[in-house]
């Protein structure tokens, strides 16, 4: 049998039992504690209604002693009611530190004792008068409050303190009359008098250890997915900044695992926006200073690309390559596409009388757009996918994207394209410049639209 040939650890993880995990990264281990610290807000919150209920009870309760006899409730409400605005407003302002959770802890077991324990002198009862009251049932409140904290060692440590005050109480109606310690094994008896059941008094303690064993388990598995959920939340936004927008929603979106080979066709637009020049220019540029450039100049165009419903494909150094209606489908692909592509130009030519800007002022920026059918999906391996666009127009905008120097132009767009624009609501600023040229790369002559010089 090959289980008796595994190994210690191998059987522990048989069990469900893992290793020590490894160190969380401090910004995921910042997040939990925030968590953590709201959570500790809404504890102090759920404890001051319970001092208003438990106070409310007392006022309303009958007292045989007339109200002569000396009952630590009232002080023992206040004192309490002062220490948990205490903590709230220290839990709402820095966050509790763990020994004052602790402290928390102990001060909740105790006050309810204390409440418990005042029973006997306010009914005029011997002290095993209180073991019978059903306000140990709180206790259980007190223990569930610490759950809010996803830490199963605050749980654990609630459990403990009721289990030993408690006992404590027992010990003290045991101890308090020696003589006549009113212990018996008669169960009727025990529930007709104020006789102790011995059993009955453990079966309590075994109850209160029990449930803050069962919460501190399934606190301990919270927790595990508490962490695992923020996480991957966290890894979501990282991986969000290098994707576009469009493109990280559907990969959140998705109800089936994306796997490669996986597409669909669409039609819609291709933008190519280059800098002219650049290699030349770079040559001369420090490490910094260029992708410092390189930086401001997609800080400036690509939320024009985006505000327009285009989508981030790919940057190619100081390229950018954006789809119109291909991620996200649309009716209006060709008009938005040239109308983000007039705002670059001009927002480009702004660049040189611009004094904020002054690393973007030698940058000429050329842009061009082709459309057709185009395959959307994703490619690579089960380890590293990319989205990515395949057909015609995508090689097409960035032949025409370089053929802007022949032309001495700043955008072009293919005349079908330009033509599919205007029936989609584009409306012209000016009047365009039609030509019929070759394009390097291309077989035949196309009729393009300058749409800037």
């Amino acid at each position: 049998m090959t289980g008796f040939n595994m190994q210690p650890r191998q059987i522990l993880k048989e069990f469900g039992f893992r290793e020590k995990p490894p160190a969380l990264p401090s910004r995921i281990s910042q997040s939990i504690l925030k968590q953590d610290n709201s959570s500790e807000v809404l504890v102090k919150v759920i404890q001051l209604g319970v001092v208003a209920i438990l106070g409310t009870l007392y006022l309303i309760s009958p007292k045989t002693d007339a109200g002569t006899a000396f009952s630590p409730v009232p002080t023992a409400l206040v004192c309490y009611l002062i220490v948990n605005l205490v903590g709230l407003v220290w839990a709402a302002r820095r966050g509790l530190p763990n020994w004052a959770v602790y402290l928390s802890i102990v001060i909740d077991m105790a006050l309810l004792m204390v409440l418990i324990w005042s029973f006997h002198i306010q009914y005029d009862q011997p002290p095993s008068f209180y073991l019978k009251a059903p306000t140990l049932l709180y206790i259980f409140i007190f223990i569930a409050l610490r759950t809010l904290r996803f830490q199963a060692r605050f749980v654990a440590a609630a459990g403990l303190a009721a289990a030993a005050g408690w006992s404590g109480m027992i010990l003290f109606v045991t101890m308090s009359d020696p003589e006549s310690n009113m212990i018996t094994r008669d169960y009727v008896q025990y529930l007709t008098s104020n006789t102790i059941l011995l059993g009955a008094e453990f079966d309590k303690i075994i109850s209160i250890l029990v449930v803050t064993a069962i919460l501190a388990l399934a606190l301990n598995r919270a927790h595990r997915l508490l962490v695992r959920a923020v996480t991957d939340q966290a890894a979501a936004q990282d991986l969000s900044s290098f994707f576009d927008e469009n493109v990280a929603s559907l990969i959140k979106g998705s109800e089936e695992q994306i796997s490669a080979g996986q597409g669909v066709n669409r039609t819609g637009a291709v933008l190519n926006v280059d800098i002219r020049g650049f290699t030349r220019l770079a040559a001369d540029m420090d490490a910094n200073n260029l992708m410092g450039m390189l930086a401001d100049y997609q800080k400036q165009l690509v939320p024009i690309i985006q505000s327009h419903g285009g989508t981030i494909d790919k940057f190619l150094g100081d390229g950018i390559m954006a789809t119109f209606g291909v991620v996200s489908p649309s009716d209006t692909y060709a008009a938005d596409s040239l109308r983000a592509m007039d705002q670059l130009i001009a927002e480009s030519k702004q660049w040189r009388t611009t004094k904020s800007m002054p690393r973007l002022k030698p940058l000429v920026v050329n842009a061009a757009i082709a459309s057709g059918p185009i395959a959307f999906g994703a490619v690579g391996d089960e380890k590293r996918l990319e989205y990515t666009v395949i057909g015609a127009p995508v090689n097409l905008s960035a032949k025409l994207e370089k053929h802007n120097k022949e032309l001495g132009s700043s955008s072009l767009i293919t005349r079908e394209t330009y033509d599919l624009a205007l029936a989609q609501g584009y409306v012209p600023e000016r009047e365009q410049k039609t030509v019929t040229s070759a394009v390097h790369g291309v077989k035949d002559e196309i009729s393009l639209v300058i749409v800037s010089n």
